[in-house]
This record gives structure tokens, sequence and C-alpha cells, in this order.
């Protein structure tokens, strides 16, 4: 791919997000994303009602007369993307595949972080962690991170959720907001090392799946491949006991995976490829700011 062609490609998705961080999410991420703790902003002559723990002595000693420390929310915060770019984010039916989505999604996000003036970093991770980017302001880290989301390649296939978390968890120090975006298709029960994750931080999990992983069309038998594993199947789609048996296991993985959220109380909205991830987002984070 030429330079330019690179180019168009960043500037293009950069156009996009940035217009929907613009116009939709700013006031909505700043409500449901608000800081941890409260900095000393300046001091006020003692008003009735106030609280007598506020008093600055040394002011007051100084003046003759109470007054009062004035705190402000600390509104800067760490955010960080945990990007799944394991195989099966490859796979797409409809529009565009599950990572081009999380593509969107992560730089939306990552322009919203960017406009409160919060740092914002980038854990890239497959059934390893393929890329580390620290969290960092300004548009020309944001511009690198959206170049990384749309042209990183990773090592190897297979998927880790579990994994990711630890490694963000550990590397992490400071209290932060963590997304993580993946489809989820992961064998390992992760439930522990995502309630230690969102113990630690805060988690918000954001799934993105395909229209044809709820239902199999009836399109006669085809050869299906794992992205992850690379194994090679033959499906019989006409037999409507094959597309029951199909549609009955993408329930019960939802379920599965819904009850993996509760337990770990995670905040998490799920985004299909074919659909606007606006309205998903903007529910999820209007749940945070009730």
């Amino acid at each position: 791919m030429e330079y330019e062609e690179l180019l168009q490609q960043v500037r293009k998705i950069e156009i996009k997000t940035r217009r929907l961080s613009n116009n939709i999410f700013a006031g909505e991420y700043h409500s449901a994303f608000k800081g941890r703790g409260m900095a000393f902003s300046e001091v006020r002559e003692y008003q009735y009602g106030d609280d007598v723990r506020d008093i600055d002595w040394n002011v007051t000693a100084r003046f003759d007369k109470p007054f009062v420390k004035v705190y402000e929310e600390e509104r800067e915060l760490t955010v960080m993307l945990l990007v799944d770019v394991s195989g099966s984010l490859d796979f797409g039916t409809q529009s565009q595949t599950k990572r081009q989505m999380a593509t969107e999604i992560a730089a939306t996000l990552a322009f919203s972080a960017i406009q409160n003036n919060d740092k914002i970093g980038v854990i890239f991770f497959s059934d390893k962690i393929e890329k580390f980017i620290p969290p960092k302001k300004g548009r020309k880290h944001i511009l690198f991170i959206i170049h990384e989301l749309l042209f990183f390649t990773p090592t190897s296939q297979k998927t880790d959720v579990g994994k990711a978390l630890e490694y963000a968890t550990n590397a992490i120090k400071k209290r932060c907001t963590m997304f993580l975006l993946s489809d989820f298709f992961d064998h390992r029960d992760y439930t522990n090392q995502l309630t230690i994750a969102n113990r630690r931080h805060d988690v918000v999990a954001i799934q993105v799946y395909d229209y044809r992983m709820t239902e199999l069309p009836d399109v006669g038998i085809i050869k299906m491949r794992d992205a992850e594993s690379g194994e090679d199947v033959l499906v019989d789609t006409s037999s409507r006991a094959v597309r029951l048996a199909h549609h009955e296991w993408w329930i019960q993985y939802q379920g599965w995976l819904k009850n993996v959220f509760t337990k770990a109380n995670i905040d998490c909205v799920s985004v299909r490829t074919d659909e606007d991830f606006v309205k998903s987002l903007l529910a999820l984070f209007r749940r945070r700011s009730l």
C-alpha cells in the first residue's frame, strides 16, 4: 500500500471519529467517566453550612476570619484500550469486519478521551501481548494510535482475554478506565482475571459480533474455517437441525458471557457489525451516568 493511500485511510477515520466524538460523545463521555479524586482549587470565606473540616487554619489565622478550602473534581483520567487483534476479528459478512468496527469504536473513544484532557494508551492482544502503547496526550499520539489500529499485524491468530487483563492490571499502576474490545471468543474462563482487573481499575467490555454468528443462512453445504485454529469443516446449512443448533449455541454462549460480566461487576455492551455503534455506546454512557 502506497504511503499516500495510508495517509488517506488514517485521515478518513480521523474525520469520521472526530465528528462523532465532537458532536455526540463529548458530554456523555465526561458524565460517564468522571475523575476519581478531588484536587485543591482555592480558598474562600467560610459560609454557613460549610464543613468545618475544610477550614484552612493558616489562612484563617492570617486574616483573622474563617476561610475554607474549595476542591474540584480531578478530571484527568488514564484510559486504556485493550483491543483484540486475533484472527476471529477479521470475520465479517455484512458491511464491515469485526476488526473494522472495533477500530472505529476505539478511535472514537480515543478522541473522546483526548477532548477531556485524558491520557490514552492501547494494548493489542491475541493469546499474547502483541503491542503496548503507553498512555499519552495529544493529537500526534492519537494519529499514531489510529494508524496502529488500522494497520497493525498480529503474530498470533488465537485469543487469551485473561492474559491481556493480567498484563494491563500489572502494567498500569494508577487507577484507569479500561475499554476491553473483543468478540470474546476464548475457550478459557477469564472471570477471575476480569474481577481482579475491575477491582483495581474501571473495566468496560465492548463485544463486537457479526450477524452470521447468531444464525446460519440456508445456502447448502459450505466449507468453514476457524480463523484462529485454521481448521476447516464442512457444514450442511440446508439442515434445519444444524441451523437451530448453531443458534442455540449462540444463545448459550451469550448467556455464559453475560454471567461472566455480572460476576465481575462489569459494564458491558454488544455491537453488531451492521448496526450503528453510536446508539449502543450512548446507551452505555447514559447508564453509567445515572
